[in-house]
């Protein structure tokens, strides 16, 4: 079974991206806040007496608008765009990510800030706490706005989790040649495996001779005559699996010995 903050990639491998504990998320938001507050306030101030002392009252008010959105919005989001982070996250190791898993664009952290500004800055971060605390991911508005939650960073990258081949398969996994499977059939295959003590007996069987039936056309040779369908799935998935995480482990070596990181 898949836990809450798995990752599936196309080969059916779960990859593990756990998302930062509230308390983590909230003293993030905090240092956000201060270090804006306090420094980017005082650069602002500063600025603000240089320019504003020759303007009009109407032109002096535009630009502190102006200076407020470029700390409050423009600054975090060209932060996170670029490298995932604020400097806060920096500090605690906490990066955000899209909710599939991979890298936010700008889009993702202007909506973030944009709504951040109304739930962090008007209204004291107390719409961001409730709505982390209701969510698995510690997700704020902001998050569920652009479509995207907070992971820690410092972690070592987990590897796949794999299983076991069924005995009665193992010599046939072994040897045989699977090509990729395509993303919503090895989903589909997964699924399967995960909820067939729900599903009736003979909707179950015809699920899995279908899903059997198209996972045939990527294997080469094929199962044993008379294997389940069923059985079949799972070495597959699990052989894939195997050799996603061999592979992983001959790339990290070979990076390692490269780089001379040990």
């Amino acid at each position: 079974m898949l836990a809450g903050d798995d990752l599936v990639t196309g080969e059916a491998v779960a990859l593990d991206m756990p998302a930062a504990a509230l308390g983590l998320r909230a003293l993030s938001g905090a240092l956000d806040v201060f270090l804006t507050v306090s420094i980017g306030g005082m650069m602002a101030a500063l600025v603000m007496a240089q320019v504003t002392s020759s303007l009009d009252p109407a032109a002096a008010a535009g630009v502190g608008v102006l200076i407020t959105v470029l700390l409050l919005v423009v600054y975090p989001t060209v932060m996170e765009t670029v490298s995932g982070r604020t400097v806060a996250k920096m500090m605690l190791g906490l990066r955000t990510l899209r909710d599939d898993g991979g890298p936010i664009s700008f889009r993702h952290a202007l909506t973030r800030h944009l709504v951040g500004l109304i739930e962090v800055y008007a209204l004291l971060g107390s719409p961001a706490l409730v709505c982390g605390l209701l969510n698995r991911r510690s997700k704020r508005l902001g998050d569920l706005a652009a479509g995207t939650y907070v992971v820690r960073d410092r972690i070592r990258p987990p590897w796949p989790k794999t299983g076991v081949v069924p005995p009665p398969l193992a010599r046939w996994a072994a040897t045989a040649d699977i090509a990729p499977l395509p993303d919503q059939l090895a989903l589909s295959i997964r699924e399967l495996l995960a909820r067939a003590p729900q599903i009736r007996p003979q909707p179950r069987l015809q699920l899995a001779n279908s899903l059997a039936r198209q996972a045939m056309a990527h294997v080469a040779p094929g199962p044993p005559l008379g294997t389940p369908p069923e059985v079949f799935l799972e070495a597959l998935l699990v052989e894939r699996g195997r050799r996603d995480w061999a592979r992983l482990q001959r790339d990290d070596a070979l990076r390692r010995r490269l780089t001379g990181h040990s």
